[in-house]
């Protein structure tokens, strides 16, 4: 059996005249036991014998199973793991690295990080969900949570736990967001913002609504994505920013481009909004802004010059929170559907500037404008499998679970269907071989008149006999 016992405080050999082994110079100094010799397993010392037995025999069996795991690897902290070992190993785009690493390191670290990863039982996982909850919606504590079960995923991996406890405790329950259906706004709600948005801007609801992108790809639009003659439009980027500021362009959400029909009054739109106001060529990064740090990031990351759409007043690339703030929201007070909540002060050389404040909803912001886009198709009867393709998602049962409350007549045949089986005047039809067709059959012959008394029940029984022999029964409880 691999691996053996080392007493330190005697001599492996006895001494040749007194055949006894002498004490060591650790006698009497520390742990005397200690496990060695095992492969892959770290020595391990114990304050008596039957100790260091009992784990060179679990250690033992379980190496041979591949399942060992030496609790000191467990003793770090979560928050060094995280720190040291789990993020610098991640290859993520500032687009997902970026909100993943506000989460973990805002709830995260300050809720979980003192605990040792072999410390996160049952009732820190409990404690961590009550506070989690305490401090961000369901939606937001679902995707941490996911964040922190990835964590000690990668734990298991680096052989640091043996399972991952929130799989293991099932008394545990994951936070779980609130089921929100999707809004979708009225034609008359649209045109409202609409119109009270800066003309530059109009085109943005068009190419929101027309097309059902997000507002990075609308933003990330260029002239050459409008194919005319095909009639379509090749949505191929978005534009981002990462958490310093700084602007690039990447591929869209899920790294997918598509190609949705362009609609005949949408490319007329279209074309009156380039001869309005030019496109003007805009040039970032691609992926990361990060500057390259090898041969490879400096290909990956490389500029590309783009024909953009949609531009400030000055030339420039939108910053999606300036025109939330400064243009979306304005037109939404504006329309009636949200108001102001303060006022911001700014100072601006002698001159003193007071914006107003508006809190809406995430259900009122960019967004709402894909969800009407996709109410507008179902409700014309298209097929979700090309609305999912035109959508981008990643399959035709996610747009299904966001968006089935927009078929028409959802759930119409079943309700039809169920309203009939209940109907109490229509005829049952019993197969001949059936026991219930001689019983009835029996019970109305012996019976001369049409009113039965069954347990104090009035029953009026008519019958006839079918083509096969069966028996068409009608029975109505009085």
């Amino acid at each position: 059996m691999a691996g053996y016992i080392e007493d330190r405080w005697l001599k492996k050999r006895p001494d040749k005249l007194t055949g006894k082994r002498e004490r060591t110079a650790r006698y009497g100094q520390g742990k005397r036991y200690r496990v060695k010799g095992i492969t892959g397993v770290q020595d391990r010392a114990f304050d008596t014998s039957e100790d260091a037995k009992q784990w060179l025999a679990t250690a033992n069996t379980d190496t041979k199973r591949g399942e060992f795991i030496d609790p000191r690897d467990g003793e770090i902290s979560l928050a060094d793991y995280i720190v040291d070992h789990w993020w610098p190993s991640r290859t993520d785009e500032p687009s997902t690295a970026d909100p993943m690493r506000s989460r973990i390191w805002n709830h995260i670290i300050p809720i979980l990080g003192d605990f040792a990863l072999r410390e996160i039982d049952a009732s820190a996982l409990r404690s961590f969900v009550a506070e989690l909850l305490a401090r961000v919606e369901g939606s937001t504590a679902e995707v941490i949570w996911n964040h922190l079960s990835s964590i000690l995923d990668s734990a298991v991996d680096d052989k640091r736990l043996l399972r991952n406890p929130i799989k293991v405790h099932k008394s545990v329950k994951a936070p779980r967001r609130t089921e929100k259906k999707a809004k979708a706004w009225t034609r008359a709600v649209v045109d409202a913002v609409r119109f009270h948005l800066q003309d530059r801007y109009k085109f943005a609801v068009d190419v929101g609504l027309g097309l059902g992108l997000r507002q990075g790809e609308a933003f990330g639009l260029a002239e050459g994505d409008f194919g005319f003659e095909a009639g379509v439009v090749h949505v191929r980027r978005q534009l981002r920013w990462d958490i310093k500021g700084r602007p690039y362009f990447c591929l869209p959400k899920g790294g997918k481009t598509r190609d949705v029909p362009l609609p005949p009054n949408l490319a007329a739109r279209a074309r009156e909004h380039f001869r309005r106001f030019p496109s003007t060529p805009c040039t970032l990064p691609w992926r990361n802004p990060a500057p390259p740090t090898n041969a490879l990031e400096a290909r990956q990351r490389k500029p590309i010059t783009v024909q953009l759409v949609f531009t400030t007043s000055h030339g420039n690339r939108i910053y999606y929170r300036t025109w939330n703030d400064r243009s979306w929201k304005p037109a939404l007070a504006a329309a009636g559907l949200i108001t102001a909540v303060g006022e911001k002060v700014r100072r601006d050389g002698g001159r003193i500037r007071r914006t107003p404040v508006y809190a809406a909803q995430r259900e009122d912001m960019f967004h709402v404008l894909r969800h009407t886009y996709a109410s507008v198709q179902l409700e014309a009867g298209e097929s979700i499998v090309s609305l999912s393709t035109w959508l981008g998602h990643s399959s035709p049962k996610v747009t299904l679970d966001h968006y089935a409350h927009f078929m028409p007549g959802a759930g119409r045949h079943g309700l039809a269907a169920m309203d009939t089986w209940l109907e109490q005047d229509q005829p049952r039809i019993v197969p001949e071989k059936s026991p219930a067709a001689g019983w009835i059959k029996k019970m109305a012959l012996n019976s001369q008149v049409k009113g039965l008394i069954t347990s104090g029940a009035s029953m009026n029984v008519k019958y006839k006999e079918t083509a096969r022999g069966g028996l068409a029964v009608n029975i109505i409880e009085c």
